[in-house]
C-alpha cells in the first residue's frame, strides 16, 4: 500500500502547498515545486551504486495508479540492468536528432530550385522552359520526397505520367533535366547514384524523330475558319497564332517579346541575339499586315512592357505568357484537320515560301536558320531586303487564305525538320 492518496494530491494542489518531493514507495515520489505548473512524478534508484533520477510524467496526465505502475515497470527493468533514466535520454537525442534532420532535409523541391538558381539562370537561354518542367512535371509528384529517398521507379512514375497525358516530347526533356538534376546532387555528395540514370529516350518519349507536317493552302483556310468559330479562343489567341505563321518565328520568340524590340513605324522587330537559338541578334522585316496585327496587341497589352504579357502578373512566376499557352489555345480550335502542332506553322511558313519562289537561302534567313558551309561563314550581308520581299509575299498569301481567296492549290510537301 502507498503512502500517497489521491484526497492529499488535490487537497496540496488546492492550497497550493509546494514541496520538492514526497515518497509514495517503491522509487515513487511526488513534486510540487514552485516553478511546476503541477505535481510532477519522479521515479529514483540506483545504478551502479549512484544514485539516479527520471521524470516520468505529471499529475494531470498520470494518475497515482498509473505512476505506480510505471513505477514498478521501471524497478523491473533497472533490475535487469537496464538505466532507465539514460535510455530515455538517448531517446530524446535521437527524437531531437530526427527532427533537426527531417528539418534540415533535402527534398526534391529544394533540389530543382537550387538547381535552377546556379545552374540555369543566367546560363541558360529559355530558363522559362527549365522552370515548366521543374513546377509542371517533376515537384508534383516527388518534390516533397528527400533526394536520398528517390528511386527507379519514382522517376518512372513522373516520366509515365507526362506520357500519360499525350506529351511524349516533354517526357524526353523532363527525363534530360531530372538526370542533370540528380547529376548535380552528386557534385553536392548529397546522394551517391543517379535514380534516373538508368533510364534513356525509349523509357520516357520514345526517339524523337523530325516532324514533316506542314499545313497545305486548303488547310491553312479552313484552319481561319475554324480559328473564327473557336469558343473560348481570344482575339490576343488569334494575332498570336497570325504572327507565329506571317514571321516564321519560334514560339518562346514571341511570347517572350517586349516591345521596346519593336519599331511599327519602319516595320522592323530587332530580335536580341540572347533571345534567339543561334545566339544572333537579327533584324526581322514586318509586313503591313503584321503591323496591324502587332498594332491592335499594343492597345490590349494595357500599358504591359510585354508585347503577350500575363493576364495575371500578380501570381504568375512570369510577366508574359507562358509557351504552353499556345498550345492550350491551338487546342481549342476544332479545325478537324490532321493534328499539328505549334511548330508545325513554321514549317508551313518555310515549306509556302518554297511554293511561292523564295530562294532556299533566303527562306533559310527568313527562319532565322544558320547558312551551313562556305556561304554561312563568310557572307554576313543581312539580305533585309530579300526577307522583307519573301515575308510580304508570304502575308499577302495568308490575307487571302484567310478571306477564303480562290488560289488554294495544294502546297508541295516538303520532308525535313525546321527547328
Amino acid at each position: 500500500m502507498g503512502k500517497l492518496s489521491d484526497i492529499q494530491i488535490r487537497n496540496w494542489i488546492k492550497a497550493d502547498e509546494r514541496f520538492e518531493q514526497r515518497g509514495d514507495g517503491d522509487g515513487l515520489y511526488l513534486r510540487f515545486r514552485a516553478a511546476d505548473k503541477s505535481p510532477v512524478w519522479l521515479f529514483r534508484y540506483r545504478f551502479g551504486g549512484k544514485p539516479r533520477v527520471m521524470q516520468i510524467g505529471r499529475y494531470v496526465t498520470m494518475s497515482l495508479a498509473d505512476a505506480r505502475q510505471e513505477a514498478k515497470r521501471m524497478s523491473a527493468r533497472v533490475l535487469l540492468g537496464h538505466d532507465v533514466a539514460a535510455e530515455k535520454q538517448d531517446r530524446k537525442a535521437e527524437a531531437v536528432a530526427k527532427i533537426e534532420a527531417e528539418a534540415n532535409a533535402i527534398t526534391v523541391a529544394k533540389l530543382a530550385d537550387d538547381y535552377f538558381e546556379r545552374m540555369i539562370v543566367g546560363r541558360w537561354k529559355h530558363p522559362n522552359i527549365v522552370r515548366s518542367r521543374i513546377e509542371k512535371d517533376i515537384k508534383p509528384r516527388i518534390g516533397h520526397m528527400k533526394v536520398e529517398d528517390v528511386r527507379p521507379a519514382d522517376v518512372d512514375g513522373v516520366l509515365q505520367a507526362v506520357v500519360k497525358r499525350g506529351a511524349p516530347t516533354i517526357a524526353n526533356d523532363v527525363l534530360r533535366w531530372m538526370r542533370r538534376m540528380f547529376d548535380f546532387a552528386i557534385k553536392r555528395h548529397i546522394i551517391l547514384h543517379n535514380p534516373a540514370g538508368a533510364f534513356d529516350l525509349s523509357d520516357a518519349g520514345g526517339k524523337e524523330l523530325a516532324r514533316e507536317r506542314a499545313l497545305s493552302r486548303s488547310e491553312l483556310v479552313r484552319f481561319f475558319e475554324a480559328m473564327r468559330e473557336a469558343k473560348g479562343f481570344s482575339v490576343e489567341n488569334e494575332l498570336t497564332i497570325k504572327l507565329l505563321l506571317a514571321l516564321a518565328v519560334r514560339k518562346q520568340e514571341l511570347t517572350a517579346a517586349l516591345w521596346s524590340e519593336f519599331d511599327l513605324g519602319k516595320g522592323v522587330w530587332s530580335l536580341p541575339a540572347e533571345r534567339t537559338k543561334t545566339n544572333k541578334a537579327i533584324r526581322i522585316p514586318l509586313p503591313a499586315v503584321a503591323v496591324e496585327w502587332l498594332s491592335t496587341l499594343h492597345r490590349l497589352a494595357c500599358g504591359s512592357d510585354y508585347v503577350l504579357p500575363a493576364r495575371k502578373a500578380q501570381t504568375r512566376m512570369l510577366p508574359h505568357i507562358n509557351e504552353s499557352t499556345v498550345n492550350v489555345a491551338l487546342a481549342k480550335v476544332k479545325h478537324g484537320l490532321e493534328p499539328f502542332t505549334v511548330h508545325d506553322l513554321r514549317r508551313t511558313a518555310r515549306t509556302c515560301m518554297g511554293e511561292l519562289g523564295v530562294p532556299s537561302h533566303i527562306a533559310e534567313m527568313c527562319l532565322n536558320h544558320v547558312i551551313k558551309g562556305v556561304e554561312g561563314r563568310y557572307d554576313r550581308y543581312d539580305y533585309f531586303e530579300e526577307r522583307k520581299a519573301a515575308m510580304d509575299k508570304w502575308a499577302a498569301l495568308l490575307v487571302q487564305l484567310e478571306g477564303g481567296g480562290a488560289d488554294v492549290a495544294e502546297i508541295k510537301e516538303r520532308k525535313g525538320g525546321v527547328a
